[in-house]
């Protein structure tokens, strides 16, 4: 699941009958749930958004960093697309 350039991972959890889901390549933690696909997409852009909102106001890039090292030397950008693809 994707919003704006951010990636969001989930699962079911069948005994509370509701989504848990992280984001994967954000720096921190940050986290959403709901109850349907439609909730989960709604809770994972208000996520990113209040996630993006407190790194302007404490000045923190919200980005997780990539160090674009592999068995090959890429640039940090590439490696970032190339782990969201991977986790997709």
């Amino acid at each position: 699941m994707r919003y704006k350039d951010f990636l969001g991972e989930f699962e079911y959890d069948a005994k509370e009958r509701i989504f848990h889901g992280r984001v994967v390549n954000i720096q921190g933690v940050v986290t959403f749930e709901g109850r349907s696909i439609a909730e989960l997409e709604t809770a994972l852009a208000d996520s990113v958004e209040d996630y993006l909102e407190l790194c302007q106001e404490i000045g923190k890039t919200p980005d997780k960093p990539y160090s674009g090292k592999f068995n090959i030397r890429i640039s940090s950008a590439a490696h970032r697309l190339a782990a969201a693809a991977a986790k997709a």
